[in-house]
């Protein structure tokens, strides 16, 4: 299974999805033109993944900003890891928020109710 790997932009996030060691990082800013075209290959790997996945998986969000139809295709990625406890291996997300950052950290707790993922804020 290919990685992907993708620098980030003004408009789109650093995305480092590394199958051989089960590791996923999402960061930067997250406001594309459209949300749709740009998260569905990351959708693609998730559902190749989660089918041969490495006994444990970490995602990381480690995001600045993201709009409305970002947070929709960032819940149906957790939802996508949602089958990978389901199938016996471990899965774990991780999402950092700035100190301060009340709205950040709050997306973060409303995101950790909706999942049956474990799920961890941190502070930066």
């Amino acid at each position: 299974m290919e990685n992907i790997k993708l620098e980030g932009t003004g408009r789109t996030p650093e995305v480092d999805f590394d199958a051989h060691q089960g590791n996923l990082l999402i960061g930067g800013r997250s406001i594309p033109e459209n949300s749709i075209s740009f998260y569905q290959p990351l959708f693609d790997w998730l559902d190749d993944y989660v089918k041969k996945p490495k006994p444990k998986t970490l995602v990381e969000f480690n995001l600045e900003y993201f709009n409305t139809s970002s947070s929709k295709c960032i819940l149906d990625i957790l939802r996508k890891l949602e089958r990978l406890p389901e199938n016996g291996h471990q899965a774990l997300v991780k999402w950092y928020y700035d100190e301060g950052d009340e709205d950040m950290e709050e997306s973060g707790r409303d995101f950790q109710s909706l999942i049956n993922v474990a799920f961890e804020l941190v502070m930066k």
